[in-house]
């Protein structure tokens, strides 16, 4: 399984590139993070460099999908991310659906994320980037956001019919909306262009809660995924810590 870090979640609040150091040191060569628009990108391209730290995904502006008058600026915002992706080698973006829409018919707001999405796939392909379309869990962390179901979102994702644009399944996330993890995993691997995985319940180290984080990693493996398992979880010990016993060091 390729791991990739995430410094905003697994290093919150500690200086970036330190961080980024650290992570390099105890063994990892890549890592994620949320937002570009806020920081130095030229910066991070070089540091990762220099580190030798590959970026498997940021994420692309927070425009809302299921809002059709936010199209333009969801478009806009993906231009941005796109050239920015190619600043830092990263080949995925994350995006988010955005909240659900009280006086809007659910199925209003999915004809507008896949046409929102159908939009944006030739500028995913002509640039060689792809596009993840994040479910969240409404029920701890993200109440009132639209799209919490790995159903409604795979068929999202055929619904579009690129191949670029695909889901980021999230372990943590689907565990408490669904469960049934591999069992939803494993039959639509081909839709899912990147993971994230934390603990549950608390969103801790992999090794907390009630997760089987070994046997749902060789059952992904063993089905032939070849992308990254973003390591998005907030440490209870210190970060490098939790780090070191994924890798067995």
């Amino acid at each position: 399984m390729k791991l990739s870090v995430c410094i905003d979640a697994v290093y919150s609040g500690k200086d970036f590139y330190a961080s980024m150091d650290e992570i390099r040191e105890i063994g990892y060569d890549t890592i994620e993070f949320w937002s570009w628009w806020d920081r130095d990108v030229e910066k991070i391209a070089r540091t990762a460099r220099e580190l030798g730290l590959g970026i498997a995904s940021v994420c692309t502006k927070m425009e809302s999908l299921v809002d059709a008058s936010k199209r333009d600026a969801f478009v806009a915002g993906l231009r941005e991310s796109i050239a920015v992706a190619g600043q830092l080698g990263c080949k995925v973006l994350i995006a988010q659906a955005g909240a659900e829409l009280a006086s809007v018919p659910r199925e209003e707001q999915q004809r507008s994320m896949i046409e929102g999405l159908k939009i944006a796939a030739p500028l995913l392909e002509e640039a060689g980037v792809t596009l993840v379309l994040e479910p969240l869990n409404t029920l701890v962390d993200h109440k009132g956001y639209y799209l919490y179901s790995s159903e409604e979102a795979f068929h999202i994702i055929r619904e579009v019919g690129s191949p670029n644009v695909k889901l980021v399944f999230d372990i943590y996330h689907q565990q408490i909306m669904e469960g049934n993890v591999l069992a939803n995993i494993i039959p639509n691997l081909e839709l899912i262009g990147h993971f994230h995985a934390a603990g549950n319940p608390g969103r801790h180290e992999l090794s907390t809660g009630e997760l089987h984080y070994d046997r749902i990693f060789e059952a992904i493996d063993a089905a032939g995924y070849e992308g990254y398992m973003g390591l998005e979880y907030f440490p209870v010990a210190a970060p490098a810590e939790g780090l070191k016993a994924l890798l067995g060091s």
